[in-house]
């Protein structure tokens, strides 16, 4: 562990720790940000909890106060002691700012650090950090940590994905740090320059920023040699080091002295047992620049029960089954794309690339699912593409009780992305009246 005392520590212990920090960060939003004292207000709130039990009381924070507070007025530090700034890609809209203070990065230091010694790495590796650096938190998250660490950091940002391969075979890379669909791009990559990525140094990956099913995980550790460790975060709660797995593989350690986690019900958003799938709501314990109470992150997990054989105390999260915002509905059947690449699972001769096509036939809509066959498979053998169509949609069928559209499509015909693949295509806009 990277901080045994505060990883390890007991559950009265880190209760009373909880608390104590909870009734500060709702003080200080209370005090300083005028958007809490609102809802706090309107709710009847105080802004003081006398058991952990109370949080089920304050009101929700949704990614659209955030944006309508837009670019500053979430912030619960003065300008002044700001010292870096990310946000959100705004790509489904106006763009979430958070700022950070000179404790917050340390905290966030220490929390990627720690993320890293629990995938595995140690103070001797040699750290390809491929996600985006900019405004986006993933580059300088993972950089910050494996520089805390002690690792040789590579700063090598998301593209330009042939040299990503030269540098990680002439560096002597060890740790790979990417979203996982990018790094199945590498190892593809890799392949047509000619280079085995298994015979390189690389022993690790440490993969996150996008959902991704157990069936993904065999195909990167297989096509890179790899083990391959899920982590989590998100700009609005941090950035990367909320959440990680550890060198058991089951589950993500959420590193409970700085998030308290709740599962709600997505539609009644009432608490959940552990063990119950939700959507996952955070609150920051530790966060000065811009704490958030209660923040509705729209992806659906759970609490597995249980202490991990690891040591860790924390509490675990299962993996991110989808996201709320995500989810499609066919016939009256809720569908996220991660259920489709585990149905995939196993299934000879198919590629781990997948889109669903959502589309409009008159009044109705139409989901069609594009499945990659192997590069091995000879694309003009009808009748063996005729078995795997077959079977692609029987598992699917089988696993969501509804049944969709399959069509094989040729090796690297999916369009590839250097950081989050792009699982749905929509074209219902623009076949409106088709």
């Amino acid at each position: 562990m990277f901080q045994p005392e505060w990883e390890s520590m007991t559950r009265d212990r880190l209760e009373t720790l909880q608390l104590e920090r909870l009734n500060t960060v709702l003080r200080r939003t209370y005090d300083n940000v005028s958007l809490y004292r609102k809802k706090f207000d309107e709710a009847g709130v105080s802004p003081r909890a006398d058991s952990l039990d109370d949080l089920a009381n304050i009101p929700f924070t949704v990614k659209d106060d955030m944006r309508s507070q837009y670019p500053y007025s979430m912030f619960a530090a003065p300008k002044r002691d700001i010292v870096r700034v990310h946000s959100s890609s705004g790509t489904t809209g106006q763009m979430t700012v958070v700022g950070y203070t000179r404790g917050d990065i340390s905290s966030w230091s220490d929390l990627m650090a720690r993320t890293l010694v629990s995938a595995g790495a140690t103070p001797d590796d040699v750290v390809q950090v491929a996600y985006g650096y900019g405004l986006f938190t993933g580059g300088l998250g993972v950089h910050y940590g494996s520089e805390r660490l002690g690792c040789v950091t590579i700063p090598i940002s998301g593209g330009n994905t042939r040299r990503q391969v030269q540098v990680m075979a002439d560096f002597g890379v060890t740790v790979l740090a990417c979203t996982p669909s990018y790094s199945l791009l590498i190892a593809e990559t890799a392949a047509e320059m000619g280079i085995d990525v298994r015979k390189l140094p690389l022993r690790l990956g440490v993969f996150g920023a996008e959902p991704w099913s157990e069936n993904m995980r065999t195909q990167v550790e297989k096509h890179l040699g790899i083990t391959a460790i899920d982590i989590y975060g998100l700009s609005e709660v941090l950035g990367p080091g909320v959440a990680s797995e550890c060198g058991e593989q089951h589950g993500l350690h959420v590193n409970e002295d700085h998030f308290l986690i709740e599962i709600v019900d997505p539609d009644s958003l009432e608490p959940l047992q552990d063990g119950e799938t939700g959507e996952v709501v955070f609150t920051t314990l530790t966060k000065e620049g811009i704490p958030v109470v209660r923040y509705r992150t729209r992806d659906i997990s759970r609490i597995i029960p249980g202490q991990c054989a690891c040591g860790r105390t924390f509490r675990r999260m299962e993996r991110i089954t989808g996201r709320t915002d995500d989810m499609i509905i066919v016939r009256g059947v809720n569908l996220f794309p991660s259920q489709i690449e585990q149905a995939l699972a196993g299934i000879p001769g198919v590629a781990p690339h997948y889109q669903l096509v959502l589309g409009k036939r008159g009044s109705m809509d139409t989901v069609e699912v594009h499945v990659e066959v192997a590069p091995e498979l000879a694309f003009d053998e009808v009748r063996e593409l005729e078995e795997i169509q077959r079977r692609v949609r029987e598992e699917i069928e089988s696993a969501l009780a509804v049944s969709i559209g399959v069509k094989l499509v040729e090796p690297r015909s999916i369009e590839r992305s250097e950081g989050k693949a792009r699982r749905v295509l929509d074209l219902r806009a623009e076949q409106e009246g088709m």
